[in-house]
Parts: structure tokens; sequence; C-alpha cells
């Protein structure tokens, strides 16, 4: 058991944040099998295909993943891969950059990393990070950013939770129903860990708090002498619920304002899809699909991926913002 000690200047600077870069990270090792239970079933079965049959070469990204092999507590990701973000939801072009201007000092992990990957980055940091920082934004656009805004509202919605907690009950309250295996005593928030036990100082610099779909069930834990802040890494609430199928029933309320065929695509894109695929599931003609999602991507409610030869539509933050309120009626 791992147990964070608490002082007064460590509670001042507690803080919640996000990562889309850490949430990279963790899903590869979705990708690689860890994900005993399925959780993820339905977004690895879209987006491995889409791995597979592109034209770039993963491996300077998958290499510095490393799946467990003893049990899902082993299989360290490197954090110069993943800082702890400064601002609570940096983007991950900022992220990247942080990775380009990694010391080279910093370059070293406890994990499972070919040597040969190290070793060319130690050698040429400039152009091997470069390289990295390449390869992770094509797999970001074809893993994570049709699904970006379904994910971030999921995080968001367990901060805002968070927040109500604290104000509620105060620190205990807030951690009281964080994760099962963590706890709160004597001001020592207390994580379960099978190979990694004893007190760990925070030192003033408080803790980081980031909700992470893709980490379930595990807690991630970042805690070393030259990190800026150390790091909580844990599941959010209604993890269970992120890629189950959503009604598409169409709103009447938001028919009225945008028409009936583009609010029946917007309902149709609570998952990513083509045009042949909307085309086919509304009885629209392509045509028209693609005249409604110009309309609406103009309109910042749509937004368009690119998987090859294939254009992949999703609905982006305000687009779930608006068909979720028209459901509701609020």
């Amino acid at each position: 058991m791992i147990e964070f000690e608490f002082g007064t200047e460590d509670l001042a600077h507690t803080r919640f944040a996000l990562s889309p870069l850490w949430e990279v990270m963790a899903s590869v090792r979705v990708l690689k099998g860890v994900d005993e239970q399925g959780l993820h079933r339905p977004w690895v079965e879209r987006v491995r295909p889409r791995i597979a049959a592109a034209d770039v070469d993963f491996s300077p990204l998958f290499d510095l993943v490393p799946v467990p092999t003893r049990s899902p507590w082993s299989g360290c990701v490197p954090g110069f891969v993943c800082p702890p973000p400064a601002t609570p939801l940096p983007s991950l072009r900022v992220e990247l950059a942080m990775v380009r201007a990694t010391p080279p000092a910093m370059l070293r992990t406890t994990g499972r990393v070919p040597a040969a990957r190290l070793a060319a980055l130690r050698a040429d940091p400039a152009r091997e990070l470069g390289r990295l920082t390449d390869v992770i934004e094509a797999y970001w656009e074809l893993a994570l950013a049709p699904y970006w805004a379904r994910v971030l509202t999921l995080l968001e919605d367990d901060i805002r939770y968070r927040a109500v907690r604290l104000v509620e009950g105060g620190t205990q309250h807030l951690f009281a129903d964080l994760d099962p295996q963590i706890t709160w005593a004597g001001g020592s928030l207390r994580l379960e860990h099978r190979s990694v036990h004893g007190p760990r100082r925070l030192d003033g610099r408080g803790l980081l708090l980031m909700p992470s779909a893709f980490v379930w069930p595990r807690v991630f834990s970042t805690m070393t002498d030259d990190a800026p802040q150390p790091a909580l890494r844990y599941p959010p609430r209604g993890i269970g619920t992120l890629w189950h199928a959503r009604p598409t029933t169409v709103s009447e309320a938001l028919a009225g304002v945008v028409g009936r065929s583009r609010a029946t695509l917007l309902a149709e894109l609570a998952a990513p899809a083509s045009t042949t695929d909307l085309a086919r599931r509304t009885g629209l003609t392509p045509g028209g699909v693609s005249q409604h999602l110009t309309a609406l991507r103009t309109a910042g409610l749509v937004s368009a991926h690119r998987m090859g030869r294939q254009v992949l539509y999703a609905r982006t933050r305000a687009g779930e913002t608006v068909v979720e309120a028209a459901g509701s009626g609020g």
C-alpha cells in the first residue's frame, strides 16, 4: 500500500486536470490487450482495423507502452512521454511540445522498453522525439479524435461531481468514493498496490488528480523526486457506460431548430460514421448527407476525421451538448 502524506500546503495545491496525451498512452495499453473485462471492446473493434490499415509505423509510440506480463500492476509508461499537465486541460499540441522539449537526462524509464528504442532517443533526441510526436498525432487522428467529445464529457462530468463533493464535505468527502482502491484516513491518502509500499511525502507539491477513461480497473500513480507534482490517474464515474449505444430517437425540439434531417444526423452520430453509413441508415441521399454535414460542421456541431480514403464524422462537444439538452428538454 502506498500512503500519500498530506500537509497543509499539499491540500492547498491539490488540483484536477485532464490530459489528451495520457489518454493516448493509456489507450495504447488497451489496444495491446490490457482490457481483460472487455470494457473498451466496442472502441477496440473499430480502431484496431484502422491502425492496422494505416500507412504509419507506430512502433516509436507502441514500444514506449509496455504490456504487463505478470499482473495489471506491472508495466510502466515512461514519465517523459506523459508529463503532468500544467493547466486543467492542455491541448494535445501543447503537450507534444513539452515532449519535444524533454531534456536528454529525462529520457529514461523503469518499464520494459526495448533497449534499441531508448538508445535511439538518447543518440538523437531532437530527431527521435520529433518522430515520436508525429506518430502520436497520427494515432490521435485515427484512434481518439473521433471519440474525444464523448470521452471528454465523461471526464469533465467526473470533475464537476468531485467539486460538489469537496464543497459539501471537504477533502475527506472528496476522496471517499474516488475509487475502491483509495481510502482517506488521518490526513493520508492510501492506495492499494501489490508491489510498492510505504509512505510518500508530497513536500508541499500537493496531488494532481486525473480522471482517465482508459485506466480502469487500475489506478496509476506517478511519484518521483523530480516530478513537479505527483499524479493519481483514476477511472471516472460512469466509465461502464462510455461505449454504450445511445438512443437515436430524433428530438422534436432539435428538429424544430435545425431541421429534421440535420437533427437525425446528429442523433445518428452517437458514434463516428461516414457519409455512406449515414445515408444508408437514414435514407437520405449521400449528396444530401454531405450538404447537411457541411452545415453542421460549419456550426461547430460536427467534426471530420480522415481515415485513409474514408472520412468519419463525429459530434463535437457542442454537438453532444445540443443533443443532450434537446433530449432532456433543458
